[in-house]
């Protein structure tokens, strides 16, 4: 045997699971976090719970979108050696994302939900924060794309109506404008009273606004020390106590500024045509148009009524204008007239081309009929009889069908109007009361039945739901069977290993072996080497030297027989593992043989159960 020198071998570390009611809370928790997140292949029953918890981490983890490094490629049923490089790769990555809580890849191996829960529970949360900002940037972004090459039907109407709005308003500011009626004379006392100079501000525009009652005080009047007019004063100093003799100073303190005003034009009440139409309102063109000849007709007779006041020059032009508008007005008539008459040629045209359409449908049919006539002469007579007479049969059948569903809606409208009339006579007699109270009291006690029966369905459905997580809690045999082949997958990955070192250590020595002995080699002929001159430059060293020479061609053949006898030592070694190797084989075969026939014999004894339970019910 050889010793193996350097680093001994070392076994893999078991990983304890812990399996306790605790446990088993914190993954339905982890599974319903996860499932709330949008990883919906936590619900597969089929998956393991370390695929389920392991693969939303990493599904939440790429979710987030962070930039990292490492290569988190999950897949299911993967080997040991596979998921323990996951787990670490996971670990490494979480202080990455400034995760605060704390994990280790043996915690998530030996399926240690008590601390892998919080962890779980911040990656969904951060997945959750991460994929409402990409859907709010992403919607944004969208619509911003859209807007800038696209327009909606009701934004064109929009702008359309934005335009006639803005317009409508401009044409009111214009219409509705304040406009100053009265001015002050420059002759008039100056108003040194901040609301003196408001109101008569406002009288100016027509507006007549009543002062404060604080206005006319005399201790107001004394502590602002303002120079007040003498109606005014006078009339602040009343104090009345009553609404009368209030709105009689208020009248008082107007007429007096009104006595410091002039009016601004001498024709400001007057109304003319146009400002009739500007009132009833701008958009009805009717309403211009019947102003507009209102005013010209109003012209024409003050034109005819009063010829001597007016030149001739002037009639002239007046008579030019109206001709002029009736030449318009003609015009748009001949407009309309032309329109009128291109949409009446239009309509001939298309009328022209559906009556050329319906004339070549009839000539088709013609021929059809034409064809048809010839193939009914070649055809049998007793044949077309009979289909005559089918088809005759079916135009009736189809006549008394009409006829039947035109009876039965009236007999419908019939019964319906006896029912109406009997709810009614029934109303009327008081008779349809009691069979009320009966059907609603029937319909109340069903309904609490109803509610009862859900009530028990709900209790069952979790019983149900209850014995169901108890039997998946249970392995099954297809379970067993896959963690005894992961356990062998293991067992012969790490055989594998170990076999791959401990070559390399035999290798190794099996160098340094070889090193020695090259060595001692070299050695011995750098030796000879130094002392062949010496030594044969005399008979005595020179028989010396062979004696040496024999000496060491001796050593060297007992050390041959020594190897050689070591080589064979080995072999039978090898030969005797070889024969314990193979009685191991056969037991192993012999295993298998007995496992085989004991599942048969227990897929036999389930049937014979299943048929004895059948034949007991």
């Amino acid at each position: 045997m050889v010793v193996l020198r350097g680093q001994e071998y070392q076994a893999p570390q078991e990983v304890e699971t812990r399996e306790d009611e605790e446990q088993n809370i914190k993954l339905t928790e982890i599974l319903e976090l996860l499932v709330a997140a949008g990883y919906f292949r936590a619900r597969i029953k089929g998956l393991s719970p370390f695929d389920k918890v392991v693969g939303g981490m990493t599904w939440c983890i790429t979710t987030c979108s962070f930039d990292i490094d490492v290569d988190l490629l999950f897949q299911e049923n993967s080997t040991i050696g596979q998921k323990i490089a996951l787990t670490e790769k996971i670990v490494s990555v979480l202080p990455k994302m400034k995760c605060p809580h704390r994990l280790e890849p043996h915690q998530i191996q030996g399926l240690d939900f008590i601390h892998i829960f919080p962890v779980v529970q911040w990656l969904v949360k951060r997945a959750i924060e991460t994929r409402e900002e990409t859907g709010d940037y992403i919607r944004s972004y969208s619509i911003s794309q859209f807007q800038k090459t696209h327009r909606l039907p009701e934004d064109d109407e929009f702008m359309q109506r934005k335009e006639k709005a803005i317009k409508a308003v401009t044409d009111i500011f214009e219409v509705y404008k304040p406009q100053r009626k009265y001015k002050r004379q420059k002759g008039a006392e100056e108003l040194l009273d901040e609301e003196s100079k408001v109101h008569a501000t406002l009288l100016e525009y027509g507006r007549r606004y009543g002062f404060s009652r604080q206005a006319g005080k005399t201790e107001q009047a004394e502590d602002k020390k303002i120079v007040v007019p003498p109606g005014l004063a006078a009339a602040g100093k009343a104090e009345p106590c009553d609404e009368d003799d209030l709105q009689a100073a208020e009248e008082l303190r107007i007429k007096t500024l009104m006595t410091g005003m002039a009016a601004m034009a001498t024709e400001e009440g007057k109304l003319t045509a146009s400002t009739v139409g500007q009132i009833v309102g701008l958009q009805s063109d009717e309403i211009k148009q019947i102003v507009s000849e209102y005013a010209e007709k109003q012209s024409e007779l003050s034109a005819e009524e009063r010829p001597e006041r007016l030149g001739a020059a002037q009639q002239h032009r007046r008579k030019v204008a109206s001709l002029n508008k009736q030449i318009l007005q003609k015009n748009k008539l001949l407009e309309e007239l032309q329109a009128k008459c291109t949409d009446l040629q239009a309509k001939c045209t298309e009328a022209k081309k559906t009556l050329t359409e319906v004339k070549s449908y009839s000539e088709k049919l013609d021929k059809e009929l034409a064809a048809l006539e010839t193939i009914e002469s070649q055809a049998d007579s007793s044949i077309l009889q009979s289909l005559r007479a089918l088809v005759a049969m079916n135009e009736n059948l189809k006549s008394q069908e009409q006829e039947f569903k035109a009876h039965c809606r009236e007999e419908m409208e019939r019964l319906q109007q006896s029912i109406e009339n009997l709810k009614a006579e029934a109303v009327e007699n008081g008779e349809e009361q009691e069979p009320n109270k009966i059907i609603e009291q029937q319909y109340k006690t069903e309904k609490d039945k109803l509610q009862k029966i859900r009530l028990l369905l709900a209790r069952r459905n979790r019983e149900i739901a209850i014995l169901q997580r108890k039997i998946d809690e249970v392995p099954s045999r297809a379970e067993l069977t896959q963690y005894q082949k992961r356990f062998i997958e293991l067992y012969s990955q790490v055989s594998a290993t170990h076999k791959e070192t401990k070559q390399f250590f035999t290798l190794y020595n099996t160098l340094d072996d070889k090193k020695v002995y090259l060595e001692k080699e070299v050695n011995l002929l750098n030796s000879i080497h130094d002392n062949f001159h010496q030594a044969m430059s005399s008979s005595g060293s020179r028989e010396q030297f062979l004696r040496q020479m024999e000496q060491i061609v001796e050593g060297i053949k007992q050390n041959r027989m020594k190897m050689e006898k070591k080589k064979q030592e080995n072999k039978m070694r090898r030969d005797q593992l070889n024969d314990e190797y193979l009685e191991l084989l056969e037991k192993q075969r012999l295993y298998f043989k007995t496992v085989k026939e004991f599942k048969e014999e227990c897929r036999k004894n389930e049937i014979l159960l299943s048929k004895l339970k059948t034949s007991s019910s």
